[in-house]
C-alpha cells in the first residue's frame, strides 16, 4: 500500500514532537503558550492575526494574511465554529498564545470547505495555518472602537506607500481629505464632478507594479464608450467619489487610491489581492446634472387588495 508523503509527513511531525496534538476531525495543531494563564470561554471576543499558507512549486505561497494588516475579531461560539479550523482549540488558549496548526485538504474536500481538487488544492495536499492571539474583549462596543482605529491605521499606511510611489515617479499629488493621492494634469472647465453630479469618464487602472486591471482608454479594439455614473451614490470605489471632485469636463489626471478605499481586505480576485493600493489614469469627457428619475406609477384603485 502507498502512503502518501503529506500524510507520512504529518505521522512524523507528531511522532517527533509531543508539543502537536490532534483533533477529533484530524487538524493537526501545537499552542505556544504565552504569559497569561486566563482561558478563553465562550462568549469572549478576541483579536487576532491568522495566516495560511500552502506549498505551490516548491516553494510557501500565502493564500490570507492579516498579519501586517487589519487583524480579524470573532466571537468565541463552539456551536457555531466550523470543523477542521483552528477555532476547535480555543478554549484550551489566552490571550497571548499563538496557534501553529495543519490542515487536510481531503478533510476540507469531504466536508465540502472544498468543492473540487484543482490545481491549487490538491488531494493529499495540506494548508499551514498560524494564529497570534491578541486581545480579548467582552463587550461590543470595545471591539468597534478597536476596529474603527484599526482601519484607520491600515489606511495611514497603505497613504504612506502611496506617497512614497509618488515620490519616485515624480508625481505630484494633492490629497483628498479621505486620503485620496490626487494628481491633476488638467482641471477642465465647467462644473466640477462633484457629489450629485453625473461624471462620464475614460480610464485605465493599474497596480503598483504597473500590472493592468481594467480599464476603457488606450484598447486595440474598436474605442470604448465613457464610463458614465452619478458621484457620490456609492456605485464605484470610495476612492472614484472623493477624486473625481477636482476635475471638470476635459479634465485629466491620476488617482493614487489608497485600498482601503478601493476593495479593501476582500480584494477583488482574481485580478486585485486584498489589501492593494490602485492607480487610475482618467479623462473626465464630461460632467452633467443627471436627468431626474421617474417616479413609480401610481397604483390604480382595484390593485390594491382591501386588509381583512
Amino acid at each position: 500500500m502507498k502512503i502518501s508523503t503529506t500524510i507520512l509527513g504529518v505521522a512524523l511531525l507528531l511522532a517527533g514532537c509531543h508539543q502537536y496534538n490532534k483533533t477529533k476531525t484530524g487538524l493537526v495543531y501545537k499552542i505556544i503558550h504565552g504569559n497569561s494563564k486566563v482561558l478563553l470561554k465562550q462568549g469572549d471576543i478576541i483579536k487576532f492575526n491568522i495566516e495560511y499558507k500552502m506549498k505551490v512549486g516548491g516553494k510557501d505561497s500565502i493564500l490570507n494574511s492579516t498579519f501586517g494588516h487589519i487583524p480579524a475579531f470573532v466571537k468565541i461560539d463552539t456551536a457555531s465554529f466550523g470543523k477542521h479550523s483552528f477555532t476547535e482549540v480555543l478554549l484550551q488558549c489566552a490571550p497571548g498564545d499563538k496557534i501553529n496548526f495543519v490542515m487536510s485538504i481531503d478533510t476540507l474536500k469531504n466536508l465540502g470547505m472544498i468543492p473540487e481538487y484543482n490545481e491549487l488544492f490538491k488531494k493529499g495536499g495540506t494548508i499551514d495555518g498560524r494564529v497570534d492571539i491578541l486581545k480579548v474583549y467582552n463587550n461590543d462596543a470595545a471591539v468597534n472602537a478597536d476596529y474603527q482605529k484599526e482601519m484607520e491605521e491600515e489606511k495611514n499606511r497603505e497613504i504612506e506607500d502611496l506617497q512614497a510611489y509618488a515620490a519616485k515617479n515624480n508625481i505630484k499629488t494633492i490629497q483628498s481629505p479621505n486620503g485620496v493621492l490626487v494628481e491633476v494634469q488638467t482641471e477642465g472647465q465647467g462644473p466640477k464632478a462633484d457629489s450629485g453630479m453625473q461624471a462620464s469618464v475614460y480610464y485605465k487602472g493599474y497596480l503598483e507594479n504597473g500590472k493592468k486591471f481594467d480599464g476603457n482608454m488606450d484598447t486595440a479594439t474598436a474605442k470604448k464608450p465613457p464610463f458614465t455614473f452619478v458621484v457620490g451614490k456609492h456605485n464605484v470605489i470610495q476612492g472614484w467619489d472623493d477624486g473625481l471632485k477636482y476635475f471638470a469636463k476635459g479634465g485629466k489626471g491620476r488617482l493614487l487610491v489608497p485600498a482601503m478605499l478601493g476593495y479593501g481586505p476582500q480584494g477583488s480576485p482574481p485580478v486585485i489581492p486584498p489589501y492593494t493600493n490602485l492607480i487610475f489614469d482618467i479623462e473626465v469627457t464630461d460632467v452633467t446634472i443627471p436627468a431626474p428619475q421617474k417616479a413609480p406609477a401610481p397604483l390604480l384603485p382595484g390593485s390594491v387588495k382591501p386588509v381583512k
